[in-house]
């Protein structure tokens, strides 16, 4: 019988903001193995796989003894990369773990999964944390999530949600959607197959086409937020929160 929960982390090479992101180097190790090494660590993790097209990142991963799977180059999105490798694994549930989370708390994925497992109808689950700073609110690079009162996403964004019509309204910055899903592995590969939708491609998001399609996405909130790395800045601030974190 094949591990219960796997989870995937896609990786690839080029990236617009920041090329060659998964090998970029922090604190001595690449930012693939940090989240790696912080994915294996989870509750509840069974197996751990790397998925990627390309063979400097598929070398690194072997060099610090990891799993890795080379995938095809044509894929669109990180969840058809995985979606590859999940056709392929006998699982019941699979991990979406973004490869730009290096300072993931692995606390995270618990509380990700911890829907589908309590829930049987549940097909798929992502978490957020609250929205601090008005910078990371106006941020596109920042996703922002709205939900309903069970908790259910109502929608994604780049841009600040809710807008707040009134001026001086004191309601909070909003919530931050980090990049984590989990998903039953059946319906990951009905999910890859179906066509793109239009808010998906005006938002550049893959969730919403879930949403467009009526799926439900339960969002769990979770309070350790976590860096995700997606311009030359985010590194910085990574790699300096590594060292504070070292000297602790």
């Amino acid at each position: 019988m094949g591990a219960r929960i796997v989870a995937i982390i896609p990786a690839r090479y080029e990236s617009t903001r920041l090329p060659g992101k998964p090998l970029a180097d922090l604190d001595g190790k690449p930012m693939i193995q940090r989240v790696y090494e912080r994915a294996a660590s989870a509750q509840g993790i069974d197996r751990v796989l790397v998925a990627t097209d390309d063979e400097r990142i598929r070398a690194v991963v072997d060099g610090f003894g990891g799993d890795v799977v080379l995938t095809r180059s044509d894929h669109r999105t990180g969840t058809d990369r995985i979606a590859e490798v999940a056709a392929g694994l006998d699982a019941e549930m699979i991990v979406n773990v973004q490869g730009d989370l290096p300072l993931l708390d692995p606390a995270m994925v618990a509380a990700a999964i911890a829907p589908l497992a309590d829930d049987d109808e549940l097909l798929m689950a992502t978490i957020k944390t609250a929205i601090t700073t008005r910078e990371e609110r106006d941020n596109p690079n920042v996703v922002k999530v709205v939900t309903d009162r069970n908790g259910h996403a109502l929608f994604f964004s780049r841009s600040p949600l809710p807008y707040h019509r009134e001026a001086g309204c004191d309601a909070g910055l909003g919530d931050k959607h980090i990049g984590l899903y989990v998903y039953r592995r059946e319906f990951l590969l009905r999910f890859a197959a179906l066509p793109p939708t239009p808010l998906e491609q005006a938002e550049q998001l893959e969730q919403l086409r879930a949403l467009e399609w009526g799926f439900r996405i339960k969002v769990t909130d979770v309070h350790a937020a976590s860096i995700e790395v997606d311009t030359p800045r985010d590194l910085e601030r990574a790699r300096a929160e590594l060292a504070a974190m070292a000297h602790r």
